[in-house]
């Protein structure tokens, strides 16, 4: 590919990151691991793009010429390793979600890529890794190789852990992280098997814009302070299932409240009752599959759906939700006890109910619970 060419399509690259980022920076979750690891991805391609640029200007005897593509070439092999790097501790994040445990890989990684710095500089100062033909086109030999090995091994590990977890990926999440490498692989056997069609970095582009389009998806249906899904995701699902019920497959609800929250608002404060409603979507969450759905509803109320067609099978879940919620409040951890009142009911085919009737039947259903608990 000539410079041209290569130009054109970076430059187009580099606008479309441009503006992912752009918009990644309205975003309210900033504080998280997972979009501080995300906007750096975006920094170093954009980076890794430029160098690619860079790493173009062959072809031709001049000075400058010669030292730009030394200059592209030799910071694109010593910085490669940072972007699957990234990648991998994004995907451990997004499987394990414990930001702890993702940061203790920051050390080991990172000096994989240290090494492979000073590797590179070794033998860039031996020239043992590239050479310049007699039309003055830069070769880049065995160091292409082994630095494609390197990223491809860790793409690899990152795609692992996606396939080996993947009950505990959120299913949104699931198709994103599995198409990330795909775009990347498919420009890596290119390049192997047509020396000169570098099209890793804009391949990863697309990946980028796929988890783009998740993000602002997931931010839509989102609520930000316990990052399950909200009362609008929950209508549309309730219309969905309602929408393919049968005869023979239904589904079941149980929408919850939490007994003496505003209790706990008003003597501990609003940040312990904070905390206190994402205790408690994690508990709810604890007890589920990563199938099933569940929604705050608003204020401290919650709702669970489940593809669950028998009474006895949801009274189960209704019965570990309350043992979860005892077994939690047992080891005293807060300076508050969550407590709370349920309402649950499989869906009746045969009464067309709509969602807010539907709603209604398991909300009325919580409330007389919750004068027999309180």
């Amino acid at each position: 590919m000539n410079l041209g060419n290569n130009l054109i399509i970076n430059i187009y690259s580099i606008a479309i990151l441009t503006v992912i980022c752009i918009h990644c920076l309205k975003q309210e979750e900033k504080s998280s691991l997972k979009y501080k690891l995300y906007m750096k991805m975006l920094q170093v391609t954009i980076v890794m793009l430029v160098l690619d640029i860079f790493s173009r200007f062959d072809g031709n005897p001049s000075t400058i010429y010669l030292f730009i593509n030394h200059f592209g070439n030799f910071m694109t092999f010593m910085i490669n390793l940072i972007l699957p790097t990234l990648w991998l501790l994004y995907v451990h994040d997004q499987v394990f979600q414990e930001e702890e445990k993702t940061k203790r890989l920051y050390r080991p990684l990172f000096a994989i890529n240290f090494i492979n710095a000073v590797i590179v500089v070794v033998m860039q100062f031996y020239q043992k890794f590239y050479y310049i033909d007699s039309d003055n086109i830069y070769h880049r030999a065995q160091l292409f190789l082994i630095s494609v090995l390197i990223v491809v091994i860790f793409m690899l590990v990152a795609f692992f852990l996606i396939v080996v977890n993947r009950k505990k990926i959120e299913k949104k999440h699931y198709f994103s992280l599995m198409f990330f490498s795909v775009p990347p692989f498919i420009s890596i056997m290119l390049q192997i098997a047509f020396y000169g069609t570098s099209l890793i970095y804009n391949s990863v582009v697309l990946s980028f814009l796929i988890i783009f389009l998740n993000i602002q998806n997931h931010n839509i249906y989102t609520d930000h302070l316990t990052g399950i899904n909200n009362r609008k995701k929950l209508e549309l699902y309730l219309k969905e299932k309602i929408r393919t019920t049968t005869v023979n497959k239904t589904f079941s609800a149980i929408m919850i409240d939490l007994n003496d929250f505003k209790y706990i608002n008003d003597t501990f404060g609003h940040n312990i009752g904070d905390d206190a409603l994402e205790v408690s979507a994690k508990l709810f969450k604890s007890c589920l599959k990563s199938t099933d759905f569940i929604a705050r509803f608003g204020g401290d109320e919650f709702c669970i759906v489940l593809d669950m067609s028998d009474r006895s099978g949801l009274e189960k879940i209704v019965c570990r939700i309350n043992r979860t919620i005892k077994e939690y409040n047992e080891l005293g951890g807060k300076s508050y006890k969550i407590a709370v009142s349920m309402g649950f009911a499989v869906y009746d085919y045969h009464s067309f109910m709509t969602v807010k009737e539907f709603q209604k039947k398991i909300d009325i259903l919580m409330y007389e619970n919750k004068k027999v608990t309180v």
